[in-house]
């Protein structure tokens, strides 16, 4: 069975993050950081070269594949945020038209940038998928 690409590593999640190039990227990335280590209660971990990553959960699919993958996290890419496991949770479908500007993708939620949206309803989806993968989705 092939390991997953990503994978945890000792890359300063600092350092990283003072490297983003546009400002307000770094800026945003700065503060998710913050938001993310205070709602999880855990410390970051990149995870691959270009995610940050809160608390890890083993999963286990039908077909034998398993692996490793940060809870929840976060990217600061050239073109927006890509946010990682919020849209997990049960309350996902409720809070997405309450959070603002964003768009969706197959496991991801994507902002332009953080005044985009409602940092209430950004605070209760980390919370919300972070529970969610640590209770439904880890198979220890």
């Amino acid at each position: 069975m092939a390991e997953n690409k990503t994978q945890p590593t000792e890359v300063s999640v600092e350092d990283f993050l003072a490297a983003v190039e546009h400002p307000a990227r770094r800026a945003d990335g700065l503060e998710l950081l913050e938001i993310m280590r205070q709602v999880t209660g855990q410390e970051p971990v990149m995870w691959g070269p270009t995610i940050v990553g809160f608390g890890s959960y083993h999963y286990k699919y039908a077909t034998g594949r398993e692996g490793d993958a940060a809870a929840v996290g976060f990217s600061p890419r050239k073109a927006n945020l890509a946010l990682y496991g919020l849209t997990y949770g049960p309350d996902a479908d409720r809070l997405l038209p309450e959070l603002g500007k964003h768009k969706t993708g197959a496991s991801c939620l994507y902002v332009n940038k953080l005044d985009d949206v409602d940092r209430d309803v950004l605070v209760e989806m980390i919370r919300t998928g972070y529970q969610h993968v640590m209770s439904e989705l880890h198979t220890p």
